[in-house]
């Protein structure tokens, strides 16, 4: 039964800092790319950034510099440190796999608020 449970959203002032949390199960994580996606109210979902099984990350243009996403292979987690938050920033969060078997991101989470104001 796969598993991706996001934590860690909540409501916090423009310049501040929120630590969203990944706790995956049910799949091969240490084969998957991980990635946190966000989709704010009218808009489509986008990726904010991912992390592959080496290690190596991508992020968005808009979020460069302000968040760092990170992975724990031993605790099936994945984590996305946001910091010098805006109010653009405000959506809602989905922890997603990127798993070798499908080629494409096949599962995910039911997702955390992140408000900004």
């Amino acid at each position: 039964h796969v598993q991706l449970v996001e934590s860690g959203g909540g409501s916090v002032q423009t310049g501040g800092s929120l630590r969203l949390s990944c706790a995956a199960s049910g799949f091969d994580y240490s084969k998957s790319c991980m990635g946190w996606f966000r989709q704010a109210p009218g808009k489509e979902r986008e990726v904010v950034a991912a992390i592959d099984v080496d290690g190596s990350k991508t992020y968005a243009d808009s979020v460069k510099g302000r968040f760092t996403i990170s992975r724990d292979n031993a605790k099936n987690t994945v984590t996305l440190q946001m910091n010098s938050l805006k109010s653009e920033d405000t959506a809602l969060y989905f922890c997603a796999a990127l798993t070798p078997t499908y080629g494409h991101y096949r599962y995910w989470g039911q997702g955390t608020q992140v408000t900004v104001s």
